[in-house]
């Protein structure tokens, strides 16, 4: 259920064919495995197994364009589906998501789905700093994939350029470090939860969507369709 080998192998892009992302996965994958299967030995986890890797399995490895750092997925039943801030179109809004919603009708004057796997085929990697949560308990398997996920994030900072980043709230924009913002693009902003909107710290009105478009077509990409 938990044998992270067989979850990336049962991918349909090219990640699995990626020997610098498989050395990092390979690296972690029998620690992961082990504390996954004592969680769930315990407890509910979110998203199923299946879904754990999904924000891969939209666009091969040469598309990425585009990275939304999340913290963990949702801790509600049926919201979590492996992509950040993403949930199916039939469930209740969770509140940071709604902010996001808000934000694109600003830009644009419309908004999209809650099920944002139409970012994702286009190059947009929604990925959570951790890949599984607990049922009910937020950030709960941080310690899992913290290490992961960091080197993961060195990875593309060092082999990518012409990247855009878009970290919301401190927890995302602790990994800025590793990003050289000469040759990517940084965007932060105060996390859409409304808990964090406080004073002149508002994430509506940021730009990002747009921003991001702007340094696509600047370097020759195609802009993200965010709606």
């Amino acid at each position: 259920m938990y044998n992270i080998t067989k979850l990336i192998e049962s991918l349909n892009t090219d990640w699995k064919n990626d020997a610098n992302f498989m050395q990092i996965i390979h690296t972690y994958s029998n620690e992961i495995e082990e504390s996954l299967i004592n969680e769930s030995n315990k407890y509910t986890i979110y998203p199923s197994s299946n879904l754990i890797f999904n924000s891969f399995n939209q666009f091969n490895s040469d598309d990425l364009r585009v990275i939304i750092l999340g913290q963990d997925p949702y801790i509600n039943e049926n919201e979590a589906m492996g992509l950040s801030f993403s949930i199916p179109n039939s469930i209740k809004i969770p509140p940071s998501l709604k902010n996001i919603l808000k934000e694109i009708e600003y830009e644009y004057g419309s908004t999209c789905d809650t099920d944002l796997t139409m970012w994702a085929k286009q190059g947009v990697l929604l990925l959570n700093k951790s890949l599984t949560v607990r049922k009910g308990l937020s950030n709960s398997h941080k310690m899992i994939w913290q290490s992961f996920t960091n080197d993961l994030l060195k990875y593309f900072a060092n082999n990518y350029e012409n990247i855009v980043y878009i970290l919301w709230g401190n927890d995302a924009q602790s990994i800025e470090k590793y990003i050289d913002s000469t040759h990517n693009l940084i965007l932060k902003a105060v996390h859409p939860s409304p808990l964090a909107q406080t004073g002149t710290k508002k994430f509506i009105g940021c730009n990002h969507f747009k921003q991001c478009n702007e340094y696509l077509i600047e370097n020759g990409y195609e802009p993200i369709k965010w709606v």
